[in-house]
């Protein structure tokens, strides 16, 4: 499990970055896959889940994870979600305490937010559609609606893919362009022509920003180079693999 300073500064919350080692999952998946939307065994993913939530000292029942779909959706939970009926949404924000709130990844940045003043926090999965479609935007703006200041939000984004390894096609910049020309600052050339490689971690680092989230920080880690410790949808697709494990990112309010 990963931690970063700028959350650990705040003394009720706690949060974790989780790699995929020290579960009990096997093959393609191994180990510590939490991803119930893969065709690991359900088994195996239900322990799997359990066993980082004893790291934060919380029953498996106290997860709350969604059906994420790259939307701009955010869900304001209020109480432990439904095991198996997840709603669908690609954030969460919460002011309760004891819920932790559950982002899976394999590529795309999860983004844990705590305003530690207010008692609120937020998760989000911020992949390139969701990034640019508002997810980030519509996390803060839940977060504020229950008492936050954007000020006093400090962001901390995950493992995900990194800028040398994230190569796209050229219609990619386009969107981004139409946002903000100042965007292409967030494309460098790649070695196939036509192609250009993208700045997942900058782009979201420069989104919160502009929301006014002063703090933002990040684990340096590129999950696609580096497989002994993430999963990487890119790298499993390029291997020809069928399928792929998800890490859990998570944060919670304590009681």
């Amino acid at each position: 499990m990963i931690t970063l300073s700028a959350l650990n500064d705040f003394t009720r919350i706690r949060h974790g970055f989780f790699t995929r080692e020290g579960g009990v999952s096997e093959g393609i998946y191994a180990s510590l896959n939490c991803g119930a939307g893969s065709k690991d065994d359900p088994k195996a993913v239900v322990e799997n889940r359990r066993r980082a939530m004893a790291l934060l000292d919380l029953p498996v029942e106290a997860l709350c994870t969604v059906y994420q779909t790259h939307s701009s959706d955010v869900v304001v939970v209020t109480e432990p979600l439904a095991a198996g009926q997840p709603a669908r949404a690609d954030a969460m924000v919460t002011n309760r305490p004891g819920i932790a709130l559950g982002i899976l990844t394999a590529d795309c940045a999860p983004v844990l937010l705590a305003d530690g003043k207010a008692g609120i926090v937020g998760a989000a999965h911020a992949g390139w559609k969701g990034a640019l479609g508002g997810v980030l935007d519509n996390t803060v703006k839940a977060m504020v609606a229950l008492g936050a200041k954007p000020a006093n939000i400090v962001a901390a984004m995950g493992p995900c893919i990194g800028h040398r390894s994230y190569e796209v096609g050229p219609e990619f910049p386009a969107p981004f362009l139409a946002e903000d020309k100042a965007n292409l600052d967030f494309f460098a050339p790649s070695p196939r022509e036509r192609h250009a490689l993208f700045d997942l971690p900058g782009y979201i680092s420069r989104k919160l920003a502009g929301l006014g989230v002063i703090e933002v920080t990040r684990v340096p880690a590129d999950t696609l180079r580096d497989g002994s410790r993430f999963f990487s949808y890119r790298r499993a697709t390029l291997n020809g693999e069928p399928d792929y494990g998800r890490q859990l990112s998570a944060i919670v309010l304590e009681r």
